[in-house]
């Protein structure tokens, strides 16, 4: 019990060992810890119940208990990890814990990566359309107006990339009916591969919304050349993959930069030292370098420094691909099917 009192907060406590009680006849777990998550503001732990490991996840208390969850649909559907309770009302749900592994290690090839990934997207994208909406446009317009307001970096490489952006504004087909069931936050800690199967977990950002955002979110940390975009849009579009669907993704690569730019940005804004200020040199911020060092643990997207260099390697490489050629020839295929 003293495991609990230390972690779960003490308004949580008494629905917490009642959902324990219900699910497992007892109120006593063995371990329990902390888990980090994706753009979810839930407090999830992993917890060891008679020695087996489950996810304990606390949410603001619900307004319904009648409406259906987006990860309960995907759990249904074997997508997301299995419930074992759910008091959406009080905010509190057991789930199965995956024991991750390295999907990298396991599949022995790039192309079975990247076409599995695919699959993955597609199979999301096929669920029962998901009742919450949002507005696509609103969310990125309100991140980049935060960010300019918070005036925490200037100079001319962001200058440059929101002049661009308004070109994109001015032009992506925003107002596309062809809306699916979107997960929106397709980041590696979301994708958990237990050595036969990619499961998605982490929900809250889920509505439904353009198809682009999944396929461009998670190409972003997976696709870095045109053979590997080619396996991966394959595999979601099959035969009907064509110049539009390739102009929309690009567009939406740089869109969904930007949006995980202000996001970090965001982040280190709430993290520096109180009167510090921010470094504004953008030269050093390099993706590929970047993405190395979080990697192998240099960086660490959870402290300032490595949020506000995160940051800005997105910015520069969005930066990079409007200035490109294939920026230009996006928006011609969008026009001349739109």
């Amino acid at each position: 019990m003293a495991a609990l009192q230390n972690l779960i907060p003490a308004a949580k406590l008494p629905a917490v060992e009642s959902a324990l009680l219900q699910t497992f006849n007892t109120s006593q777990v063995q371990k329990i810890t902390l888990l980090a998550g994706g753009l979810s503001a839930s407090i999830v732990y992993k917890i060891e119940v008679d020695g087996q490991e489950y996810v304990l996840k606390l949410d603001s208390p619900g307004e319904s208990a009648d409406q259906e969850s987006c990860m309960e649909i995907a759990a249904v559907a074997g997508i997301a990890p299995k419930f074992y309770y759910l008091n959406r009302v009080a905010g509190i749900a057991i789930t199965a814990f995956i024991q991750p592994m390295s999907m990298q290690a396991v599949f022995k090839s790039r192309e079975l990566l990247l076409s599995s990934l695919g699959k993955v997207v597609s199979s999301i994208h096929n669920l029962p359309l998901f009742s919450k909406e949002n507005s696509l446009i609103d969310t990125v317009d309100g991140l980049i107006a935060q960010f300019k307001t918070s005036k925490m970096l200037t100079g001319p490489v962001i200058d440059a990339c929101f002049a661009h952006y308004e070109t994109i504004r001015k032009y992506y087909p925003w107002d596309d009916e062809d809306k699916v069931s979107s997960h929106n936050d397709l980041n590696p800690n979301n994708m958990v591969f237990d050595g036969e199967k990619i499961w998605v977990i982490d929900w809250d950002a889920a509505f439904q919304n353009d198809r682009y955002v999944d396929l461009a979110i998670l190409a972003n940390f997976y696709v870095t050349d045109e053979d590997g975009e080619n396996i991966f849009l394959e595999a979601y579009f099959g035969s009907e993959l064509n110049d539009y669907n390739r102009a929309r993704f690009f567009m939406m690569r740089q869109i969904c930069r930007l949006v995980y730019a202000m996001l970090m940005f965001k982040l280190a804004e709430g993290s520096k030292i109180t009167g510090a200020v921010h470094d504004p040199d953008m030269e050093k911020a390099d993706l590929k370098t970047i993405k190395k060092q979080l990697g192998n643990g240099e960086l660490s997207l959870a402290a300032y420094h490595g949020q506000l260099l995160f940051g800005k390697a997105l910015m520069n490489e969005t930066l990079e691909q409007m200035r490109s050629p294939r920026f230009a020839l996006s928006f011609d295929n969008l026009l001349i099917i739109e």
